[in-house]
């Protein structure tokens, strides 16, 4: 099975790193499907590129957090997944699109376990760590404690693997700013907090 990743050389590795059973085939920069049609499927992890989806009919996975595939307005062998720093190598992914035979085919090798959920900017995960994210920076506004006590609050009392200031560096603060504002636009819950706002320099 082979399978055309375009991504960074980090999100290569966290890919990848486990599964030996695969031809991988890494991809840096804009290409074209038409080079790879005895690939089985593509994983667009780096999305900043332009590319025609429809030059392919197998399955693409892309890493579209915020925008959705109705958004994108991509065909149907088009899913959604969470390739944000600390979530791909996670054995369950979150897939938004419609998970038809040849979809499944490729998470079972990939040792993934499929979550459906909404065509939603954030998907479900995402969504919830970003509000966690911005809950923290309200208390650091508030000035409650200074970032790595709550980082230590909050791995203590919950758990979790990353406090949220540590997740907002691993993710990247324009992202989680970026999924706050958007998602603020229907839902006032998601509101930005200020503090986060300066640190993202949209404070303009």
């Amino acid at each position: 099975m082979q399978i055309v990743v375009l991504a960074s050389d980090e999100q290569w590795e966290s890919l990848t790193c486990s599964i030996t059973d695969i031809e991988w085939v890494q991809e840096r920069s804009s290409f074209s499907f038409t080079h790879y049609i005895h690939a089985d499927a593509f994983i667009i992890l780096d999305t900043t590129h332009q590319l025609d989806y429809t030059q392919t009919t197998k399955p693409v996975f892309i890493n579209s957090v915020i925008n959705t595939l109705k958004e994108l307005n991509t065909p149907k062998h088009v899913l959604r997944i969470n390739g944000w720093n600390s979530f791909l190598n996670r054995p369950s992914w979150e897939i938004a699109g419609i998970l038809n035979p040849a979809a499944n085919i490729i998470l079972e090798k990939l040792h993934k376990k499929p979550i459906a959920v909404a065509d939603e900017p954030g998907l479900v995960a995402a969504k919830i760590i970003a509000m966690i994210i911005n809950e923290a920076w309200f208390a650091l506004g508030d000035g409650v404690s200074d970032k790595p006590a709550i980082d230590t609050a909050m791995k203590l009392g919950t758990n979790y693997p990353y406090g949220p200031f540590e997740w907002t560096e691993k993710i990247g603060l324009n992202n989680i700013y970026t999924l706050l504002h958007k998602l603020s636009l229907t839902d006032t819950r998601y509101q930005p907090a200020p503090t986060l706002v300066v640190a993202a320099g949209q404070n303009k």
